[in-house]
């Protein structure tokens, strides 16, 4: 809530999203079990204001090295580092991760995903290695970012198969 009411809020808006975070709970059913409930201390997935609280407070997360990028939309958060600046891929997430840290969050891990783009050119001479993995992160030839599909080679093909894919999948379930 520090960082909200840093914001130039009515105080009638910072006390309702105060109040709306203020004592909620959780508790689990399971087989007609109900766990007691506990104080949830983070922003409730899927609630209204998570997109706009996970903005509001990743604000201040920064790259640490100029020409490096994070772009954040929702609760993603997204590391670019040009070419030139590969040295600086273990800074620039540590960093990430003591923000994290700092902030009552935890760094996913197992959704960190890398992906290294090289020219037609660099793809085709096949001498240029990549650079090694960083801390151990899973490198991948395409992943989805905002529901769009990406691929290491910068074509829309993974995309449009994906897209007709999914249209077949509908046509099919709703033929008559």
């Amino acid at each position: 809530m520090y960082k909200i009411a840093k914001k130039n809020l009515p105080d009638a808006v910072y006390n309702w999203i105060k109040d709306f975070f203020d004592s909620r709970m959780h508790c689990t059913k399971f087989r007609g079990e109900v766990s007691e409930p506990v104080d949830i201390l983070a922003v409730v997935q899927g609630s209204g204001l998570g997109p706009a609280a996970y903005i509001v407070n990743a604000a201040d997360l920064q790259p640490i090295h100029r020409g490096n990028d994070l772009v954040k939309y929702a609760d993603d958060t997204y590391l670019v580092i040009s070419a030139v600046n590969n040295h600086t891929c273990v800074d620039e997430l540590q960093r990430v991760q003591a923000w994290a840290k700092e902030n009552n969050l935890r760094l996913n891990a197992s959704k960190c995903k890398e992906m290294t783009f090289q020219s037609p050119r660099a793809r085709a001479r096949k001498s240029q290695q990549l650079p090694p993995l960083c801390l151990d992160i899973e490198r991948v030839q395409r992943m989805t970012v905002l529901g769009v599909v990406i691929n290491d080679r910068l074509s829309a093909s993974d995309h449009v198969t994906y897209l007709i894919t999914s249209c077949a999948r509908l046509h099919t379930r709703y033929a008559c």
